[in-house]
């Protein structure tokens, strides 16, 4: 019986392994192609990208973010899922990013940026709104920058990782780049399937939008941010 059992254990280790391994692979893949869309952005290509391919270009990082695979004694680490950053956190060049910026009227809005750099004698990021029709760059302090999720949890696996039912989060509204405040309405229950949320909407009834899905890598934590920027 120990020795079944010790295979078992031995054989489940390396299956571990070759998942991580292929995983590593989609990641390189997928980290390559990132690096080719910033040489190109950054040899002085302007084009603009077009509303649809920004919005399938957001849709393909969520759907190949890495996923978490540890085996029975490790748990999953900072920014996989809902687990938070750790406190002195600092996103690296070209991270996706969400951003609580000012508007013309002077209105707060988080939105979805990209980092540019990280000052670390004024600890202030310099970041480019995701959106290329705005073509806007913000000087914003650590506090109106939060990281978003480098792994996925497996929700089998890792259920600790997700938000619980009814928690209050930042989602990224559909077909938009920017976050509003949303309640899980239901968990993934797989890791390739998303969160269900309500989004707060006071133009109906309840107060909330109807059920939307929003993929891992655009749901974080509410952060509240004094008005000083």
């Amino acid at each position: 019986m120990k020795v079944m059992y010790e295979k078992a254990v031995e054989d489940a280790e390396k299956e571990v392994g070759l998942m991580k391994k292929a995983l590593h692979t989609v990641y390189q893949i997928r980290s390559i192609r990132h690096d080719l869309r910033i040489q190109a952005k950054n040899s002085g290509n302007k084009e603009t990208i077009r509303r649809g391919a920004l919005m399938k270009m957001l849709l393909n990082c969520a759907q190949t973010l890495p996923l978490w695979i540890g085996n029975s004694m490790e748990k999953p680490p900072p920014l996989c899922g809902a687990i938070p950053p750790e406190q002195n956190y600092v996103a690296k060049v070209n991270d996706m990013v969400a951003c609580l910026v000012r508007g013309s009227e002077g209105e707060d809005n988080w939105i979805l940026a990209e980092v540019v750099s990280y000052n670390t004698s004024t600890n202030k990021y310099e970041v480019d709104d995701i959106d290329e029709e705005q073509k806007e760059r913000h000087t914003l302090s650590r506090r109106r920058v939060y990281p978003l999720p480098l792994m996925r949890a497996n929700p089998e696996v890792n259920p600790e990782a997700l938000y619980p039912k009814g928690s209050i989060v930042m989602a990224l509204y559909p077909q938009t780049t920017c976050f509003y405040k949303a309640v899980i309405n239901r968990l993934p229950t797989l890791a390739t399937e998303e969160y269900e949320v309500l989004f707060e909407d006071p133009t109906y009834a309840d107060g909330y939008s109807p059920p939307l899905m929003v993929a891992q890598r655009y749901v974080i934590q509410i952060k509240e941010v004094s008005k000083k920027k």
